[in-house]
């Protein structure tokens, strides 16, 4: 396999003499091991490796890109990149100005989950499975798998900007079904590291945790529907974020969307004063989470970006390209999943910030709600947004009581964001690996919240 250090030679020479306004070349080395089961039985097992890389260029605000999985001849594929870009150019090359800069950035693992043996991963997935049956003769079925994945990809412009950046990541997922007279429940355990692989040993006990939920699920009531005072604890408060509000402030959505420009105008009130949201990439504001790199796809620094501030809108995220066409700050959120394609706007880490009551604090003030706990999927349009949670209680007189199940909420984002009016201490991390999808792609993500209590959420039931 070609080194590194030729990468650097081919990349600058292939970036010498271009008749564009910028080009961009990326190339990328990945490793990855997938270990997936339908129920008991292993059905697949996988290893793979690849070398790829591509050609961005822009011409008078028109965009040329090229894949291939052949290094050699790169100046070639500069050049037809370039010649599609000046076929469709007809404005002017807007990206916001970022100082090149030159870094090699390694990766500081604890255990290299590359240095595992296969079979040890794979016992650990039996283990896993052994678990989750073990727990009750109402398991109908499960779905597990496994994943890790190496990428180190050598990036450069011709801005002078060159980076070599490597990444990791390793996940264990068990998602546990069960079974009573045609009613079905399910509940899940999922396991995430950037950096240990020991991280995902020794969690037999969550693993069995889920399928007891599971099995409870069975017995729990019907939600009434109607509007309710909802306590979400940190993983439907994550994804909430996350998905009804961080999309929202992807550049390329807002400036490609009117209606969305006109609603989120920056200055605009949101929230009450406690409510603090935020995405970040650097690797110091948020350290081994899966959104977590120095650099873009872009090759731009990543930073933390506050997106609501004490209530108000104050920011946004970006690639070069939107920053510059809404003459806003560059943040470092220009994502790719591979070679094969266009960095897209999209978020890293996305966070509710601690605010300053407890979660019995929370239960206390509240005499008739419910609290919502995990989530199992969602959508967002616009402004409105539903999500489906995994498990939930009725709180009556400031107690939790019944368990409830087929519960969701949903809503319209800015009127929800408005009665958030109690915000926790206790900030966690959601460990589930998550991963966006955005324009046929998909890229690692970290969330995180602490609870929150929202008045008047829509919630559906029976």
């Amino acid at each position: 396999m070609t080194t590194a250090t030729s990468f650097r030679d081919q990349i600058d020479h292939a970036l010498k003499g271009h008749n564009a306004d910028y080009v961009e070349i990326r190339v990328e080395e990945t490793a990855a091991t997938t270990i997936t089961y339908r129920g008991k039985e292993l059905e697949e097992v996988g290893r793979t490796a690849n070398l790829g890389g591509c050609v961005r260029a822009a011409h008078k605000g028109g965009w040329g890109f090229v894949s291939f999985n052949a290094i050699e001849d790169l100046r070639d594929k500069v050049d037809l990149a370039v010649r599609q870009a000046r076929l469709v150019g007809k404005e002017e090359t807007k990206l916001a100005p970022v100082e090149p800069h030159q870094d090699i950035v390694g990766l500081s693992l604890k255990k290299d989950p590359r240095n595992v043996p296969l079979a040890d991963k794979k016992r650990l997935m039996d283990e896993y499975l052994e678990t989750a049956w073990s727990r009750s003769s109402k398991i109908q079925t499960s779905n597990a798998s496994y994943a890790d994945s190496w990428k180190k990809q050598t990036y450069g412009n011709s801005e002078g900007t060159y980076v070599e950046q490597e990444k990791a990541r390793a996940i264990a997922r068990v998602v546990v079904f069960a079974r009573e007279d045609g009613n079905v429940q399910q509940s899940r355990a999922s396991f995430s590291t950037t950096n240990d692989y020991d991280v995902l040993t020794g969690r037999h006990a969550e693993v069995g945790q889920a399928a007891d939920e599971a099995v409870a699920l069975l017995s729990a009531q019907d939600a009434t529907g109607g509007e309710y005072t909802v306590i979400c604890d940190p993983k439907i408060a994550a994804v909430f974020a996350h998905e009804a509000f961080g999309h929202l402030s992807e550049g390329d959505n807002v400036y490609e969307n009117e209606k969305l420009r006109n609603i989120m105008v920056l200055g605009r009130k949101f929230g009450r004063p406690a409510l603090n949201i935020a995405d970040g990439g650097a690797p110091g504001v948020y350290p081994g989470q899966p959104g977590s790199f120095l650099y873009d796809d872009e090759g731009t620094p990543t930073r933390k970006t506050y997106l609501i501030k004490e209530g108000v809108l104050v920011g946004r995220l970006h690639s070069r390209e939107t920053a510059g066409k809404l003459g806003e700050e560059v943040t470092g959120n220009a994502r790719a999943q591979s070679y094969r394609h266009q960095p897209l706007v999209r978020m890293t880490n996305t966070v509710i910030e601690a605010g300053d009551s407890s979660f019995e604090e929370m239960l206390a003030a509240t005499k008739l709600g419910i609290f919502v706990k995990d989530w199992y999927g969602g959508s967002t349009t616009h402004e409105q947004f539903g999500f489906s949670c995994a498990e939930a209680w009725m709180i009556r007189d400031g107690k939790l009581a019944e368990a409830l199940k087929g519960t969701n909420l949903s809503g319209n984002l800015f009127r929800t964001l408005e009665n958030i009016d109690m915000i926790g201490t206790d900030f966690e991390w959601t460990e589930s690996g998550g991963n966006c999808g955005k324009g046929g792609q998909t890229a690692a993500v970290g969330s995180g919240s602490p609870y929150i209590r929202i008045q008047n959420a829509v919630v559906g039931g029976r």
